[in-house]
């Protein structure tokens, strides 16, 4: 057993190896994104696309695809989820989009097929994708929408949807999309871009991104950017730290050859704890790849270990902390109840036609 100093320590360096590899190049683009969403996107836009009025057959997929394209892991995307949430989403498509893009995006996909072979890479976007739908209709229906007044408001910013007069007509006409290509840019470079290639592609990025912010948007827009990049970090960065901490001391107090011995057949108790462990053990997005290679190697069982690349990049104790904070306790207890629901289950099934 480890005395109660190492365990803190375990927490601690968990803190600071999140810190140190996630925060400046990966978390910081993601409060820039979700502040940007809040202050500058036209909130009839969001509505128009993913309100509460849309029709599924619109809004889901719509939500689905975004998600396929950010590649970030469970924790990144809590801003972004946040700041489309505010903007006046439905909360289906809004948790269709959470849940979809830290668990199928196009680099987690690629990556598990070549690593675990294709056979998981293709049961895991079907499933994927069918959970994520299946999630927000099923917690719209139970809870509906949040109360109008619950919501946070928006700094209003009356230049958003006119026009500024400076800059060339084309860049103009087009500066919201370019000005959000660049935050992503940024976010994909900082993130998937190694060695001194990433940080003179984020130089001459972060350089394009001041001269269309001078050019192209006014003094009110781009204060109101900022103050609701601010509003989201406060809000959002403690409690990803206390749970980032709370996974490492759990990751420290666990017993050495507890997932051995527990899943290493498939079976509904081994599938559940596959999921569970996913839960507590967080690890960054196309981190639970590799991990998922070793736990096969070491015995666990492939419906399991399927539940487990199911749950695992979907949420963490992190996560529920501050989607709590965003969507309220009771529908934060239906999604991570459904989320352990339908990956268990689907584990259990995908085993039975394995050898």
């Amino acid at each position: 057993m480890m005395n109660v100093p190492d365990v803190l320590l375990a927490g601690v360096n968990a803190v600071v190896e999140y810190v140190s590899a996630h925060v400046l190049t990966c978390l910081v683009p993601a409060f820039f994104i979700a502040g940007a969403m809040s202050a500058l996107l036209p909130k009839e836009k969001i509505i128009q696309y993913l309100g509460q009025n849309v029709p599924k057959y619109k809004a889901y997929p719509l939500a689905v695809v975004g998600g396929l394209l950010l590649a970030v892991c469970s924790c990144t995307i809590l801003p972004l989820f946040a700041g489309i949430k505010k903007k006046g989403a439905g909360i289906g498509p809004a948790l269709a989009f959470l849940y979809t893009a830290p668990a199928t995006n196009i680099l987690a996909i690629t990556f598990t097929g070549s690593v675990l072979g294709w056979d998981f890479a293709l049961a895991r976007i079907i499933l994927s994708v069918t959970f994520a739908i299946l999630i927000g209709i099923i917690i719209s229906k139970l809870f509906g929408e949040d109360d109008e007044n619950e919501r946070d408001k928006a700094p209003a910013v009356s230049s958003v949807d006119g026009q500024n007069n400076k800059g060339a007509p084309f860049f103009q006409g087009h500066r919201l999309i370019i000005f959000f290509a660049l935050l992503v840019s940024i976010l994909i470079v900082g993130t998937r871009v190694d060695g001194s290639l990433r940080y003179t592609g984020l130089g001459i990025l972060i350089v394009l991104l001041a001269l269309m912010s001078k050019l192209y948007f006014s003094r009110e827009e781009m204060s109101a950017w900022l103050s609701e990049t601010w509003i989201f970090t406060k809000k959002i960065f403690p409690l990803l730290l206390i749970g980032i901490f709370m996974a490492g001391v759990l990751t420290a107090v666990l017993p050495e050859n507890f997932l051995t011995d527990h899943v290493g057949s498939n079976t509904v108790s081994a599938n559940l704890i596959a999921v569970l462990f996913g839960v507590f053990m967080y690890f960054p997005t196309l981190v639970e790849v590799p991990m998922a290679k070793m736990f096969l190697s070491l015995g666990m069982a492939k419906g399991p270990l399927l539940a487990y690349l199911l749950a695992d990049p979907v949420i963490s104790l992190a996560s529920i902390l501050v989607v709590r904070k965003i969507i309220g306790d009771r529908r934060t207890i239906a999604y991570v109840l459904l989320i352990t629901v339908f990956t268990t289950v689907s584990g259990l099934i995908y085993g039975m036609f394995q050898t």
